[in-house]
């Protein structure tokens, strides 16, 4: 059954919306429409209320995404309402008032949808409609930009109650087009969907013409030497060196990914003479502050600052941030209110370099980001026309820890086992690394494809999916440089790092006699000296997360087994072998755990095999090369060939919590080599 008319409207609509910055945040606002289409249990006529659903975004939002709901059982609703107090128990009725069997969870602002006069409604939140909805005379600046055509309605936190003062006020005025909700945000109405668009779009121009006309020059007053911007590549080279102690500072209650931008509008703001004024007041539109609680953790050394005197301010001010969030939720719970759920920094601004942002996951931690920067947007417009003044702190609390917002958290799914961790993959661009990178992404992890060919990690980054899952990066793992680049850019794009598989390698299968000095460096500057040079680059950042970690080598069954023609790859996998074990010796200390795989006989999608490796081992064992693999596996216990995912599968078990007191272990994943046994 295709979708009605009224609904390919309303998500081309929505779609539209959403996918401008002007008009609204990720995931923030919604839409609806009202239509009548048959009711297929009885035939009739029904008319039906289409609303964006809980949790979803505008600018990708489809049909399963919308909440369908019989709109004269919604509205009829009113007649079950007992008042402000039960605001709470209407939610569940939504549930009763539903058309269909699919379709999304109806969000609370619903009521505003639903009992609004007119068959199709937009709410927004514009960084410009929000700066006159947090203005101190929001009601006197709106009056004054619109008229009568958009009309002011006091902060009142979302729901049913909103929903009927909403329709009130659309009822006594038809000449209005909209409203202003204090504090919050911008709704609409029309008869048709092309009309409610274009008075929504109509409203944030003219808002936006308005505080550009009116507004001061600098709301946010002089810049401040102390806090002038470092150039470009001093901001990045501070931020990486910042990142993981700052990642560990998010994470002491929950583990969480990072992401940093040194956007201007970040710089502008950091640098002002206004910015501690203005970041203690926090956020105003509830969109905002979820996400990024209720105010930043804001640095106050120089950008240039020697490192150790920043990173000791840092965990001055962390136990600063934490005894305030704390007393914010004494002050404001009660005895039902849900237990705090963290009191880290969302936000930490640090003038003169940039902004860190944190979540669950990437996404999160970047839309986190994003949201701030609409914050400060809204600051700026309202201290440009008037003074910033957000809804009251009750009232923030009262949202961030209302009972529907701790509901749609129990919704959410399980975490992934990986979910939250950063990991690093040497020669993740073929063969055994690809299919690291793969299962590791496919259990949460977020990836840095690392790889010498770009164009490989690249592709491989890009089957994994977007940036806010994996990136590739270029690396040669016997240059110290590119290393520590890899680590730096790591920690710019996710936060840190907590995972690391040394498996960039290669192999030459010659003689004693026939292998030269050139031979022998090359395959233990690959790696013996890539695999500590990427070990001691991550395990500085593990150590200031203060999170633990994991190191995986890929070793090889050659360290152990002795065979022909093998000596300088045989003995630069036996210094890998031993690797694990000092490592594991002394890295305990900071829970971070180093454990070995010796894989044998991996031959499809095998870089090295490919690339000579292959026939020259065909050559000794007297097989062709096509026939390696089974070659191998018949020799095996098992008599199965090894594949990548054999060993990424490997990769994944000593990296999850079921193996979490595991350390200094080499597993074989050979399919049986006797000759291999560990003693």
């Amino acid at each position: 059954m295709s979708a009605p008319k009224v609904v390919k409207e309303l998500l081309e609509r929505s779609n539209r919306l959403g996918s401008e910055p002007r008009f609204t945040n990720y995931a923030g606002g919604n839409t609806s429409a009202k239509g009548s289409v048959p009711n297929p249990a009885t035939g009739q006529e029904t008319t039906v209320l289409w609303v964006k659903g809980s949790g979803g975004d505008l600018g990708t939002l489809t049909e399963p995404g919308l909440a369908a709901l019989e709109l004269e059982k919604f509205k009829a609703l009113k007649n079950v309402y007992r008042g402000v107090e039960y605001e709470d128990e209407m939610v569940a009725l939504f549930d009763y008032c539903r058309f269909g069997t699919t379709g999304a969870a109806p969000s609370i602002d619903t009521a505003m949808h639903g009992l609004v006069p007119f068959d199709h409604v937009d709410h927004l939140h514009p960084d410009s409609i929000i700066a006159l909805a947090t203005s101190i005379d929001g009601e006197k600046l709106t009056r004054e930009c619109f008229g009568d055509e958009i009309l002011w309605v006091d902060w009142r936190r979302p729901g049913f109650q909103l929903g009927l003062d909403m329709a009130k006020i659309a009822t006594e005025n038809p000449k209005a087009k909209g409203c202003i909700l204090g504090g919050h945000g911008l709704t609409t109405w029309g008869a048709t969907s092309k009309e409610c668009e274009e008075r929504s779009v109509a409203a944030i121009t003219k808002a936006e013409e308005f505080i550009k006309a009116k507004g001061k020059k600098n709301p946010f007053g002089a810049a401040v030497a102390k806090y002038k911007a470092l150039d470009p590549v001093a901001r990045k080279a501070r931020a990486a060196e910042l990142a993981p102690h700052l990642r560990g500072v998010a994470s002491r209650d929950v583990r969480m990914v990072g992401h940093f931008t040194d956007a201007d509008v970040v710089l502008d703001f950091t640098e002002s003479a206004e910015l501690f004024r203005l970041a203690s007041l926090g956020t105003s539109c509830p969109d905002h502050f979820l996400r990024t609680k209720i105010s930043p953790m804001v640095l106050d050394t120089a950008p240039d600052a020697p490192l150790e005197e920043v990173l000791a301010r840092v965990a001055e001010l962390h136990e600063k941030y934490r005894d305030v969030y704390a007393a914010y939720y004494s002050r404001n719970a009660a005895k039902d209110s849900p237990a705090m759920r963290g009191a880290d920094p969302a936000i930490i601004l640090v003038p003169g370099v940039g902004m860190f942002s944190y979540g669950k996951d990437k996404q999160t931690a970047r839309v986190a980001g994003e949201f701030y920067i609409n914050a400060i947007n809204v600051m700026r417009g309202a201290e440009s026309v008037s003074t910033y003044k957000p809804i009251a702190e009750l009232e923030k609390f009262n949202i961030e820890y209302w009972d529907l917002e701790e509901a749609k958290l129990r919704r959410l799914p399980k975490a992934k086992p990986l979910a939250g961790r950063i990991a690093i993959v040497t020669g993740g661009g073929s063969g055994i690394g690809r299919a690291t990178c793969l299962r590791l992404a496919a259990e949460g992890a977020c990836v840095v494809v690392a790889d010498r060919d770009l164009d490989a990690a690249t592709a491989v980054a890009a089957e994994i999916g977007n940036s806010d899952k994996a990136i590739a990066v270029k690396v040669d793992v016997t240059d110290e440089d590119a290393i520590i680049a890899t680590v730096h850019a790591s920690s710019l794009a996710f936060g840190g790092v907590d995972l690391v598989v040394n498996n960039a390698g290669l192999s030459l299968s010659k003689a004693l006699v026939d292998t030269t000095v050139a031979d022998w460096d090359l395959q233990h500057d690959v790696m013996a000296r890539g695999s500590f040079l990427m070990s001691r680059e991550a395990a500085k950042a593990m150590i200031a997360q203060k999170m633990g970690g994991d190191i995986v080598y890929i070793s090889s069954k050659n360290s152990i087994f002795a065979g022909p023609n093998n000596i300088a790859y045989g003995a630069t996998k036996a210094d890998q072998a031993h690797q694990v074990r000092l490592l594991a010796a002394e890295l305990g200390a900071h829970q971070i755990r180093v454990n070995g795989i010796n894989p044998d006989g991996v031959v499809r999608g095998s870089g090295i095999f490919s690339s000579g490796w292959g026939a020259n081992r065909a050559a000794v064992y007297g097989v062709e090369e096509e026939k390696l693999g089974e070659y191998y596996a018949q020799r095996s216990i098992l008599k199965r060939e090894v594949l990548p995912e054999n060993i990424a599968a490997a990769v994944f078990v000593l990296c999850s919590s079921d193996l979490a007191l595991t350390t200094g272990l080499h597993i074989p994943v050979d399919s049986g080599v006797a000759a291999a046994f560990m003693r």
